[in-house]
């Protein structure tokens, strides 16, 4: 028999967390999260819930945890968009479809108990949560925005009924490939054409003033996509909070137009996959120095978050964005690079790759069910 129960207390949260750390032992390609950090983002004190309500499930077979899921509704998304759902995130499950059944079970009665109309996921939060269920790729190691799990996750939702929704790729770029001369050309006459300049950052500290800018130009980037979910100021506050700890100076490229208003952003990273696992959920005693380390030697390097003004989006700004990038792996000696996961039909963000020779190694998806 199943048992679905709701995680409330912090122990309970805590087994949340440390689930996957069971179900993916030994699996070379799942990478961990920090788990105290993982458990202080759920705390629902947290200003992110200001406009999110959402549960914590797991699912028990013979008293043993065998799954879990957390199912949350946006209010945002659903009074301002207009887009009734509930939305569904960090499934985990054994290879049973009936655990799978028993926790998408009850994401759909807390839909219907809040008449809402169709349920998706994985998703988390916001749009700066991860999302999709890998489809393809399942023998490269998972990036630090990229969702990883079994092969068996999108057959149960195929056999429970659930379709397609959204859909996600990802792409591997060739460095060897990139074509200096004809980029960095093109870099200057951007840079002479408007009157652009590149901000460089010495320290995280140095960054902070200009992050606020970073996400309203992420909101304008991307407002014209249908699913996505504009980021509140409260909101940004929790992801500074969350990611600006990993991220170097060096792999930060801003760009200014002569008013000093930013018009392009990049933000890549060293990849922590390596890093993360081998710390396996703690950042104490060792798993600090393992992410050091990961900043000081690595060849893998990860983009994280592009954003363009679209008024400069068809003027070759991403020369001036591409050149500093290259700078910043030559010099740190990156070769294998992966971009962040792209919905597959926002082709202008996709056209920033063409000049990288992108291969597609990874797929993923959302699932809707109508309620």
């Amino acid at each position: 028999m199943i048992e679905i129960r709701e995680a409330k207390t912090k122990s309970e949260i805590k087994e949340f967390v440390k689930f996957p750390f069971k179900l993916y032992k030994d699996n070379k390609y799942w990478v961990p999260s920090m788990i105290k950090e993982e458990v202080k983002s759920f705390d629902k004190n947290n200003d992110i819930f200001k406009t999110v309500d959402v549960h914590f499930y797991l699912a028990y077979k013979n008293n043993e945890i065998v799954g879990r899921v957390a199912c949350c509704i946006n209010w945002t998304e659903v009074n301002d968009l207009h887009k009734p759902k509930v939305r569904f995130g960090w499934l985990e499950m054994i290879n049973d479809i009936n655990v799978t059944k028993a926790l998408l079970d009850k994401v759909i009665e807390f839909g219907k108990s809040k008449n809402m109309e169709y349920i998706e996921g994985p998703m988390g939060f916001s749009n700066m949560d991860k999302a999709g269920m890998l489809t393809k790729g399942f023998d490269y190691v998972a990036t630090m925005i990229g969702l990883y799990n079994h092969e068996y996750y999108p057959k149960h939702m195929e056999q429970l009924g659930f379709k397609p929704e959204a859909e996600w790729i990802e792409y591997k770029l060739d460095l060897g490939k990139y074509e200096k001369e004809k980029i960095n050309k093109m870099s200057k006459l951007v840079r002479e054409r408007y009157k652009v300049k590149v901000l460089e950052f010495q320290s995280i500290k140095e960054l902070m003033p200009y992050v606020d800018e970073m996400f309203a130009l992420l909101n304008k980037t991307y407002a014209d996509l249908q699913s996505f979910v504009p980021i509140e100021p409260f909101q940004v506050e929790h992801y500074k909070q969350k990611y600006l700890k990993f991220i170097h100076p060096d792999y930060i490229s801003c760009i200014m137009d002569e008013h000093n208003k930013m018009i392009a952003f990049a933000i890549t990273m060293p990849s922590f996959s390596r890093a993360f696992q081998k710390a396996n959920g703690k950042l104490f005693p060792f798993g600090f120095w393992h992410l050091l380390q990961a900043v000081k030697k690595n060849d893998h390097a990860e983009f994280y978050l592009i954003g363009v003004d679209p008024e400069y989006r068809n003027k070759g700004v991403t020369a001036v964005i591409f050149e500093e990038i290259y700078k910043c792996f030559t010099k740190h000696n990156i070769s294998f690079i992966e971009t962040n996961p792209l919905l597959v039909e926002n082709n202008k963000i996709q056209q920033l790759w063409k000049q990288l020779n992108p291969e597609i190694h990874k797929e993923r998806k959302t699932y809707r069910l109508d309620l």
